[in-house]
């Protein structure tokens, strides 16, 4: 019985296969695919009508009431009930592609499912699937030189055109009315924190050296980039304790200053005043002689983490800190230790004991600044020895989902400015690449024969699908737009696109309308290998 398993070619096993069941295998395959395939597609539709600068935004509610309002793709998927598998397949592919480029996300999608739509008509023509995967694999070597026959090589110094990547980012944001203040300060924070690359022998970029800072108020008009450092705590005042000090040196504890406590499981029993009085003493004494040691560092400012064990400190040692003109700020997260540390050159203190001058961060000027409104932040100016160079941006909007949307259109802006510093290549934006990509490849496909010419052609005519939503979600005529930039790329006028804002087809190029060369090219690799590996699945199984 054994031997007339799934690879025998002859006897039983054949007389199985032209008795039924392999025909019943075939259909199975077949429903799987187009299972997974209607999955993806619907998820790709979903996010479609928000492609572009004049696409539309979702407003998202989370279980526990929290609203949010974005039209970046890679946050409406992230959120997204998804149950299907394949379906979040493309979920992945979108945050793939966020932390590949950081802009795009929604693009991938877009085109992985006309990619799903074109693959879906190449099997009902009774192409195998692995013959379709191999011709969208060739389809997209193609596209890639296609890409890199468009591109512009960019130089870093060129500080107008890094604007202009920026600004076409935010262009298709909520707050895109602002990319005129937004993007200055999303090319300067990159160019501030870039790094020589040894291996490469280019530029890279941390995106984690960049602390975007969101403070409730205002508009979003007083969003800036901070030279030094910003902190949302405000300083610890009750006892009068100084709000300003210039030629500071700062200090970064992680230690409490207030009375030492017992263990959870041990407990002091205290039976007369006596008792009582010599406890309170010991405390007076001990806080007095931590602050002693503090002063004696020359640290006039400090930088306190939070505990939630015990106080981090207590009225009587603000007390005492602020009679020595030192200047405390409480309730720093200890997920902003490290880029504290890192940004202001000095060594995190576990223990007072610890504490010296040569862990001190030397800082012309601290100080609590009012924003407009009541709220308060502490900055950091004239940092003398930073570790590595850093950049905060103080985001300012009036209320939370103004805030956070500002906070993912600013990351998007960062993120095509790092693109640019990784692979210096810009390309022209508005649609113009996946409509030279879509003729360029109708042409290759002539050249083929074969089942491969056929899936070339429907590669290339799935690309169609990004200026035709594009001309869809501006209220153009995508039929019109569409017919028109053919014709146009057709007669080698490979930079002209959609200029979404005069309504019509232009030389885009011209327009300023710029995206990294990473950013496309990232999307078609990601949604090209998304879509093969859907089509190589024909079972689904599931395990207990």
């Amino acid at each position: 019985m054994a031997k007339g398993g799934v690879g025998a070619g002859s006897g039983a096993g054949a007389l199985k296969r032209r008795d039924g069941s392999g025909v019943r295998t075939t259909q199975k395959s077949k429903d799987v695919r187009l299972s997974n395939i209607t999955a993806a597609k619907g998820v790709a539709d979903a996010v479609r009508t928000s492609l572009g600068p004049r696409g539309m935004d979702k407003m998202i509610e989370v279980k526990n009431g929290e609203v949010l309002i974005t039209n970046d793709g890679a946050t409406i998927l992230q959120r997204m009930n998804v149950q299907h598998p394949a379906a979040k397949m493309l979920v992945d592919l979108s945050k793939s592609q966020d932390i590949e480029a950081g802009d795009g996300t929604t693009s991938v999608v877009v085109i992985a499912g006309a990619l799903l739509s074109a693959s879906l008509s190449l099997l009902d023509m009774g192409i195998h699937p692995t013959i379709i995967s191999q011709g969208f694999q060739t389809a997209l070597d193609k596209a890639v030189t296609v890409l890199s026959g468009m591109a512009v090589p960019v130089d870093l110094n060129d500080r107008e055109t890094l604007l202009q990547a920026a600004s076409t980012s935010l262009n298709s944001k909520v707050v895109s009315q602002y990319s005129s203040l937004l993007a200055p300060i999303a090319v300067d924070s990159v160019l501030r924190v870039k790094r020589a690359d040894a291996n490469s022998g280019g530029f890279s970029v941390d995106l984690n050296d960049v602390r975007t800072v969101k403070k409730v108020g205002g508009t979003i008009d007083d969003c800036e980039l901070v030279d030094g450092l910003v902190l949302t705590q405000e300083c610890a005042r009750s006892a009068g304790g100084p709000t300003r000090i210039s030629g500071a040196k700062v200090a970064l504890c992680q230690f409490q200053i207030s009375p030492p406590k017992t263990d959870v499981e041990n407990s002091v029993v205290v039976q007369d005043y006596n008792s009582m009085d010599r406890i309170l003493k010991e405390e007076r004494q001990h806080l007095l002689q931590m602050v002693k040691k503090i002063k004696a560092s020359g640290a006039n400012v400090l930088l306190i983490q939070k505990s939630i064990l015990r106080d981090a400190v207590t009225d009587l040692s603000l007390h005492f800190l602020a009679k020595v003109k030192i200047m405390v700020i409480t309730d720093v997260e200890r997920s902003e230790i490290e880029f504290i540390s890192k940004s202001l050159g000095c060594t995190p203190v576990a223990s007072v004991d610890a504490l010296t001058a040569d862990k001190l961060a030397k800082v012309d000027l601290v100080e609590e600044v009012t924003l407009s409104g009541e709220e308060k932040v502490v900055r950091l100016t004239g940092i003398q020895n930073a570790i590595t160079p850093t950049s905060s941006i103080l985001v300012r909007g009036s209320n939370n989902l103004v805030l956070d949307e500002a906070e993912r259109s600013l990351h998007d802006a960062l993120c095509v400015i790092r693109s640019l510093v990784r692979k210096q290549f810009m390309i022209a934006g508005g649609s113009a690449p996946e409509v030279e990509m879509a003729i360029k490849l109708a042409q290759y496909s002539k050249e083929l024969s074969g089942m491969e010419s056929h899936c070339v052609r429907a590669y290339a005519d799935a690309l169609e699908v990004v200026p035709y939503t594009l001309a869809e979600n501006a209220g153009l005529s995508p039929v019109e737009i569409v017919t028109e930039l053919r014709r146009r790329h057709a007669l080698g006028e490979y930079n002209t696109g959609i200029n979404v804002k005069k309504g019509r087809v232009t030389d885009i190029l011209e327009e300023n309308v710029k995206m990294p060369l990473l950013v496309i090219e990232s999307a078609m690799r990601l949604a090209t290998e998304c879509v093969r590996l859907l089509l190589r699945i024909d079972d689904v199984v599931l395990c207990r």
